[in-house]
């Protein structure tokens, strides 16, 4: 063999030698590039469903918070109509009595108060 052969070959060689080295080198980076791609994913995901879990306790805190404040207007709408109608019934029950002591009879009477003693004669008619 002679020199110039050898020396194409040898260029072959190296050649070979660097595109391998090459192709290694920009295998680990698009390998170390998917590692951090991967890692990047996993993050995104994590920082997702943390945002998801806090609008998720917001919006069950915002709707207890609906639902309290229902419950106490419920409570005072109850209270206010119990209070009107125990109202109504005191009044209805007063009328009663005062027309039932109008209608069931007269009651006369008539007191002294002597020295130490209060004399008293009550009578009552019953129509």
């Amino acid at each position: 063999m002679d020199t110039q052969n050898l020396e194409k070959t040898a260029i072959k060689i190296q050649s070979w030698w660097r595109g391998n080295m090459v192709r290694r080198t920009l295998l680990q980076a698009a390998l170390r590039a998917w590692v951090i791609q991967c890692w990047w994913r996993s993050m995104q995901a994590k920082m997702l469903e943390q945002r998801r879990r806090l609008a998720l306790r917001l919006y069950t805190c915002q709707e207890w918070a609906v639902v309290k404040v229902q419950a106490q207007v419920r409570m005072w709408q109850a209270r206010r109509r119990f209070l009107q109608a125990r109202q109504a019934a005191c009044i209805i029950q007063s009328h009663w009595r005062w027309h039932a002591s109008q209608t069931r009879g007269l009651i006369r009477g008539h007191y002294e108060v002597r020295a130490s003693r209060l004399e008293l004669d009550i009578e009552i008619l019953m129509t």
